[in-house]
């Protein structure tokens, strides 16, 4: 087939081309890791814009502005000014609604609890659910499945094409202690730069972990001592923390204790220093 444009690429990721197209950019993209890879971050962007943006759909107008509006609609000379207006209250309404419940999560420890109080902890959450079901490509860069002496060639690959590329230190964690083994690793976008994630799984094909890797903005971030953090996503539980030259989130539908115990190991390998206190 003819190489699909950027249209007809992201027509088909939301669904939108009939059959036939749909399996020849399939099968164009089988073929081209490359603009796969690109296409999966389309999908990673919108999920997190639905993720993020979602739950205000359907959140109601606060009553005065409405009333304010409709009062105000005898003053409004052509009926496109009326709709404008009300389009306005909508947003806002949605606006507002967001900060209201922006402000009940912090408040309420029960809320804090469910969900990732910053914005890279819940990119790292979306690229873990969006991921972790792939089955043929979960990774870009692969070392399951090889002879040892094709792992640690691939593994020695994956850390340092992460190393260079984020700028920081990238470490593999040897996580089998604990019943899980490295997949492998991939690039992924982030607002400040690329970021990193690392992807194990339980021996004998089970359930998936990931480990969210990134370059700390400059500011308070950077500068923030080690701690672990923990939130909730639905089912899925976070821990991260930020030290040194690297933030990291661990992901994973686990139990808080058996994550906590896989976010320790990490955090031993990748610092010399005592494991930072849980908030």
């Amino acid at each position: 087939m003819n190489t699909p444009d950027d249209n007809k690429l992201s027509a088909w990721l939301d669904g939108e081309l009939d059959a036939q197209e749909a399996a020849q950019v399939e099968a164009w993209l089988g073929e081209r890791p490359e603009a796969a890879a690109r296409v999966r971050e389309w999908a990673a962007d919108r999920d997190a814009l639905r993720a993020r943006f979602d739950p205000v759909l359907n959140e109601r107008s606060p009553q005065r502005l409405t009333k304010a509006v409709l009062e105000s609609g005898s003053r409004l000379a052509r009926p496109w000014a009326l709709a404008a207006a009300m389009a306005g209250v909508f947003v806002l309404g949605g606006a507002v609604g967001a900060l209201v419940a922006w402000q009940a999560a912090h408040t309420d420890p029960a809320a804090l609890a469910q969900q990732a109080p910053v914005p890279w902890v819940q990119r790292a959450a979306v690229a873990h659910s969006v991921y972790v079901p792939e089955v043929r490509h979960p990774v870009e860069v692969n070392v399951a499945d090889r002879t040892a002496p094709d792992v640690r060639a691939q593994e020695e690959h994956l850390a340092r094409w992460l190393t260079r590329r984020l700028d920081v230190p990238v470490k593999l964690f040897d996580l089998r202690e604990h019943g899980y083994e490295l997949v492998g690793g991939r690039l992924l976008p982030d607002v400040a730069g690329p970021s990193a994630q690392l992807m194990y799984q339980r021996a004998g094909g089970g359930e998936r972990v990931t480990v969210y890797l990134r370059k700390p903005d400059s500011g308070p971030e950077a500068d923030a001592p080690a701690a672990f953090h923990y939130a909730r996503r639905g089912e899925l539980g976070l821990f991260y923390w930020v030290e040194g030259a690297a933030g990291y989130a661990l992901v994973g539908a686990l139990p808080r204790d058996k994550l906590l115990a896989l976010a320790e190991a990490i955090h031993r390998q990748g610092s010399a220093v005592e494991v930072p206190a849980l908030r």
